[in-house]
C-alpha cells in the first residue's frame, strides 16, 4: 500500500568537500613528516694528500698569583710587578702569538689588586683572551 502518490523521492546526497578538506589535512601531514632520503647522483672518489694538520690550540701564558702577591709566567718567578713590567714580559711572551691565551692561576688568599694587575697588563699588551683557573668545590 503506498500511501504517497506522486511524491519526490529524494535520493541521499553525500557532499564531498569535507572529504576533500580532510583529504588535504593528511597530505599536507605525511608531508610534513615524511624524511626525505637524498641520494647523490654521482660517484665521487676524493683525492688523498698527506700535511700536517691544522694547529687549533693557541699558545697559552699560564700566570700565577701567590697569596703575597708575586707572580710567575710559565713557572718562572717574575721579580716585576708593577703593571708596565708585567705588560712588557706578557708582550714579550706572545711575540709572534697575538692570539694567545693569558690564564690565570691565582692563589685563593691573593689580593683582588694582584689579579687586576694582571688583568690590566694583558688588556695593555693586547691579549683579549683572559681565562682564570678554579678548583671545585666539592659540593
Amino acid at each position: 500500500m503506498n500511501f504517497r502518490r506522486g511524491g519526490v523521492v529524494n535520493d541521499p546526497e553525500i557532499n564531498l568537500i569535507p572529504l576533500i578538506d580532510v583529504l588535504l589535512v593528511i597530505l599536507i601531514f605525511l608531508m610534513v613528516t615524511t624524511t626525505y632520503a637524498r641520494f647523490s647522483e654521482l660517484q665521487i672518489n676524493l683525492p688523498e694528500a698527506k700535511g700536517d694538520s691544522a694547529r687549533d690550540e693557541p699558545k697559552r701564558l699560564d700566570i700565577g698569583v701567590d697569596a703575597q702577591g708575586g707572580y710567575s709566567l710559565n713557572n718562572t718567578r717574575l721579580s716585576q710587578t708593577a703593571v708596565q713590567d708585567l705588560t712588557t714580559v706578557l708582550k714579550s711572551a706572545a711575540a709572534n702569538a697575538p692570539d694567545s691565551v693569558v690564564i690565570i692561576n691565582a692563589d685563593a688568599r691573593a689580593t683582588h689588586q694582584s689579579v687586576i694587575r694582571v688583568m690590566d697588563a694583558a688588556r695593555r699588551a693586547g691579549l683579549t683572551r683572559v681565562t682564570f683557573v678554579t678548583k671545585s668545590s666539592g659540593e
